[in-house]
């Protein structure tokens, strides 16, 4: 039987402030802003002593009753980038192998939580958007859990992460167009059946809440805050997480100071970049996708707040955004195979040429300190060529039509 967890958190708008409803997340029901579960107060409830993530299940939406659900996500290592350091003219460069997780990616933080949330709520299936990573993971913990799992991917997502979802047992369908529209897809589909969204955007806030825990580990692993940590950014969650663990941390007296985060975009799609270098409060949607990065290639169409809000996160931390071109990203993916043995997807690689263009600009300093997420690992874009396969349905409501035929769901589709 699976465990009752706590009531649902009470959420609040990053952009208006006002009070929000979690029993079903999504966005300000007022102005349309990301909404974020407020820091947790200082003193900050001691470790669990339970393996990873869950070492920080007090910190978290979650209980340590919950680690039944646990694959062994966070807890992934820190480790010294040698030969990278070097070509980047950092002295002091690293690597949080965030790849390491269960499913491959540091989506598990979040979607481990996420999935609590839905057992919680005793949701009939969970459903996300994702241009491939938070695909598998969302399929994985899905099926961890006994939940079916509706997967909504851009059409041109890379074969192997489609794959990888399917196997699992995830329903996968392809949208045309961009990320955009599969998330405006899935969004649908969860306000009609009252399935938990599991999209890794802003649009729920408990499951955002676990990334979190990269922040608490970095601190638990460093012997100081770093000076800079450098985050891929699609629409910026990750970047939430940090910051937010870090000032949690401050305000405990656990940690002496933010660090600077760099987020980095690729150049056919980079809203939130392009609203830095243009000095501007606000992001505007991308309006044509014209890059190969799939997993940081998200336009924010229809939900441009979810930038905004990273944007001025990596402000107040008197950070910087960076752009790298689909060329730079493969050359880097072949440096850190071939010199550092790591086996990275492009949108993470992608990290180390951030950091070697703003050293060149003197924007990092040769001696300061630099961690790289490296957020997913690269053997899930190697080229097989294997066909994605799958139908491709135009939106939410041919959709609809597809899942019908799917018994493991369709008497949940009532609404």
């Amino acid at each position: 039987m699976a465990p009752t967890g706590p009531s649902a958190p009470a959420g609040e708008c990053a952009m208006c402030g006002r009070g929000q409803d979690m029993a079903f997340p999504d966005y300000c029901a007022h102005c349309g802003g990301p909404v974020v579960l407020p820091p947790t107060a200082a003193p900050l409830p001691r470790p669990t002593g339970l393996p990873g993530m869950w070492n920080h299940a007090g910190r978290l939406p979650v209980t340590p009753d919950t680690a039944w659900l646990s694959m062994g996500e966070g807890g992934t290592p820190v480790v010294p980038a040698a030969a990278a350091a070097g070509w980047c003219a950092v002295e002091h460069l690293m690597f949080k192998l965030d790849h390491l997780n269960p499913s491959g990616s540091f989506k598990d933080r979040a979607t481990a939580v996420g999935v609590a949330q839905a057992v919680w709520q005793r949701a009939q299936a969970v459903v996300c958007a994702s241009s491939g990573n938070a695909a598998g993971s969302t399929a994985a913990y899905a099926a961890r859990a006994g939940l079916p799992a509706i997967v909504l991917m851009p059409e041109a997502v890379p074969p192997g992460k489609a794959a990888i979802a399917r196997a699992h047992g995830a329903i996968v369908l392809r949208v045309r167009g961009d990320y955009s529209n599969a998330f405006r897809a899935a969004r649908e589909l969860a306000a009609r059946f009252g399935w938990i969204n599991l999209t890794t955007t802003y649009v729920n806030p408990v499951a955002v809440a676990g990334l979190k825990s990269a922040g608490y580990e970095l601190a638990d692993q460093l012997a100081q805050t770093p000076d800079w940590i450098v985050v891929p950014v699609g629409a910026g969650p990750l970047v939430h997480g940090i910051v937010t663990a870090y000032r949690e941390m401050r305000n405990a007296g656990e940690a002496a100071a933010l660090p600077r985060i760099l987020g980095v975009q690729a150049e056919g799609c980079a809203p939130i970049a392009d609203a830095f270098d243009r000095g501007a409060a606000e992001v505007a949607p991308w309006q044509e996708v014209r890059t190969r990065i799939s997993a940081i290639s998200d336009p924010l169409r229809g939900y441009p707040s979810d930038g905004s809000y990273t944007l001025r996160l990596v402000r107040e931390t008197g950070g910087a955004m960076a752009t790298v071109g689909d060329a730079e990203a493969g050359e880097a993916v072949d440096r850190l195979a071939h010199r550092e043995g790591l086996l990275i997807e492009s949108g993470a690689a992608a990290d180390l040429v951030a950091v070697r263009a703003l050293r060149a600009r003197g924007t990092i300093g040769a001696d300061e300190t630099v961690v790289c997420m490296l957020t997913g690992h690269g053997a899930k874009t190697l080229a097989t060529g294997a066909e994605v396969g799958g139908p491709v349905v135009a939106d939410a409501d041919e959709a609809v039509d597809r899942l019908r035929a799917h018994t493991a769901i369709a008497e949940g589709m009532t609404v």
